[in-house]
């Protein structure tokens, strides 16, 4: 069985809008559209928060990027409510003062998707949060980690009457509840070989739940995005908008693979940054209203450059001067 911290170490749980309404774009001060079209996942830099949060998010900022998306409850402040030593209230402030918005964070519900258990405390608490944030999309990055390497469909189906359940209680908050993809859900279950992705998008409700598509698992899993898009038109609000490494392509997921442990698999996967990679995002991005689009982040679990912070600039200006309004 994966443990939790070294999953998420490992791969990652783990992207602004191609068409951001006015009232946004005002929110982002001077910044000009492309910028602040272009959100980052947190958890990318994750190490250099962990040292200086308020460092760290200057200098995100000042790249260029005009939003984040927060991940929370994944360290040693769990549950206090909490980010890098930084209440709710100081991480608002933080991203106020450096012309940061702040639209969708990853929050776990483990117990509220968990069979047997299905409690609405962490729900309740993860999502007042959400709300003191401001944000708009409450994002689940995984399913309850005892289920990763054992998930049935029976599971997936409870998962999605869950994160329906979820929806109407975060729609009264102003909230959409969301599900973010790695590679398990793209597995066949059953004797129709039918794709724990299948059940969540299809047995959810589009007025109630969004779906943060991850390009880079997805793909990995043989799942085309544009294809998705086609099938499920208008479902998928945010992206995660990352690279898969040229030496690296193979897809993981399918016969002979789908019984081994997540970490023997996750040792054959490398990331890239956004343009040198494998990913075809030009063509990915000309199907963002098809897609639904809101918002999209840029997302690399693993930096295998030095410098960090250069790793998301090379990102953040492949997207600014390729795919922003092309």
């Amino acid at each position: 069985m994966v443990s939790r911290r070294k999953f998420i170490k490992q791969s990652g749980l783990a992207v602004a809008s191609a068409m951001v309404s006015s009232q946004v774009l005002a929110a982002c001060g001077n910044k000009r559209p492309q910028e602040a079209e272009i959100g980052l996942q947190l958890y990318t830099m994750r190490d250099e928060l962990a040292k200086d949060a308020k460092q760290t998010i200057m200098k995100i900022a000042n790249i260029g990027y005009g939003h984040v998306e927060t991940f929370y409850d994944y360290g040693t402040e769990k549950g206090s409510g909490k980010y890098w030593g930084l209440s709710t209230e100081e991480l608002k402030n933080v991203l106020a003062d450096n012309n940061l918005q702040t639209y969708s964070g990853h929050y776990q519900l483990n117990n509220f998707l968990t069979m047997g258990k299905g409690q609405e405390d962490e729900l309740k608490a993860q999502a007042d949060i959400a709300v003191k944030l401001g944000q708009r999309y409450l994002i689940v990055p995984v399913p309850p980690f005892n289920l990763i390497d054992k998930l049935t469909l029976e599971d997936f189906k409870f998962m999605a009457e869950q994160l329906n359940k979820g929806g109407e209680y975060c729609k009264s908050l102003g909230l959409k509840i969301g599900y973010h993809n790695h590679f398990w859900e793209f597995r066949s279950y059953g004797p129709d070989k039918r794709t724990g992705y299948d059940v969540l998008v299809s047995e959810t409700q589009p007025d109630l739940v969004a779906f943060e598509l991850d390009m880079f698992w997805a793909i990995k899993s043989g799942a085309h995005p544009i294809e998705l898009f086609a099938k499920y038109p208008k479902r998928f609000e945010m992206w995660h908008v990352k690279d898969i490494d040229k030496s690296k392509p193979d897809v993981i997921v399918g016969e002979g693979k789908d019984s081994l442990p997540s970490m023997d698999i996750l040792k054959d996967i490398k990331f890239a940054e956004v343009g040198t990679g494998a990913v075809d995002y030009r063509a990915i991005f000309k199907k963002s209203e098809e897609a639904g689009l809101k918002h999209f982040f840029v997302e690399q679990d693993g930096i295998y450059m030095e410098n960090h912070f250069e790793s998301i600039r090379l990102s953040f200006n492949y997207i600014k001067d390729n795919l922003i309004g092309k």
